[in-house]
């Protein structure tokens, strides 16, 4: 069996890690069931480019800058449209097996702006780490979440974020959040909106699934990485990353179940007896 992914690169060019852990989970995948998993990238905020529907299954990335200054920018028209045209495919009912869409971080404040969903700003400082995240009661069924604890460890890695939710918007739309910032008592701060079912078939968060330990270690020390971490936070907040990201329990966890389990859900419904979810 073809599982044909689309992957939206949002980089901009930007050094990352994050395309290299897409490509790695995509590969793991298709070793682990047998299949022939086709991966085209397109650069869209560089080349303007943007897929056809001839993909079953869409993932779009993180990447740098503000979410809110690209409003005229022809690289946003152009993912505006691919959106649109996904949206009416799986609107038709002639359609039964619809198009999946993941969105990260960057592509997920786009889209809850897009929809009006939520405030999108800036934060008072970036948030940079590996971070519990908490369930919603709403997430007590959500099939991406399969496996996992409540809380889970995420990498974290903004300067924005998603807050005041727009229930009126949400309800019509049929959207779900699904996860929140951890709680910090001591904090007078809304808590930001971590992950959001859109409808049936699109689903994003704020944070990086597709985050490894190998990548994230590697991108920490860095000498130029650990000096940045340990001027803008301590010294002793770097150790704690390091020492979170060893963990099995915590980043590898999160990174061997939440696209995985967003794969599943395609896979099943292209031919129901590959996998069980």
């Amino acid at each position: 069996m073809k599982l044909r992914v689309a992957v939206l690169d949002l980089y901009e060019g930007v050094a990352n890690q994050g395309m290299r852990c897409i490509r790695e989970i995509l590969n793991q995948y298709g070793d682990l069931h047998h299949l022939d998993v086709i991966t085209d990238e397109f650069d869209v905020r560089l080349k303007n480019e943007a897929p056809g529907l001839n993909y079953d299954v869409y993932i779009s990335s993180g990447g740098p800058g503000s979410p809110l200054d690209t409003t005229e920018t022809a690289w946003e028209a152009a993912y505006f449209s691919w959106l649109r045209k996904v949206e009416k495919f799986n609107a038709n009912p002639n359609n039964p097996v619809k198009k999946r869409v993941f969105f990260i971080c960057h592509s997920f404040q786009l889209i809850c702006r897009h929809y009006g969903l939520a405030v999108v700003n800036k934060r008072k400082s970036t948030s940079f780490g590996v971070f519990p995240i908490h369930w919603t009661n709403a997430a007590e069924t959500e099939p991406i979440f399969e496996g996992m604890s409540n809380p889970f460890y995420v990498v974290d890695s903004r300067d924005y974020q998603i807050v005041q939710p727009n229930h009126d918007k949400l309800n019509e739309m049929g959207a779900t959040i699904l996860a929140i910032e951890k709680a910090r008592p001591h904090v007078p701060l809304e808590r930001a909106i971590m992950a959001i079912r859109f409808n049936e078939n699109m689903i994003g968060t704020q944070f990086h699934p597709e985050a490894d330990a190998e990548g994230m270690l590697m991108y920490l020390k860095t000498p130029e990485k650990k000096a940045n971490v340990i001027e803008n936070h301590s010294e002793a907040k770097w150790e704690s990353m390091i020492e979170q990201l060893n963990d099995p329990e915590k980043i590898m966890f999160t990174y061997a179940h939440i696209l995985p389990n967003f794969l599943n859900l395609a896979v099943a419904k292209l031919l129901p007896e590959t996998l069980s979810v």
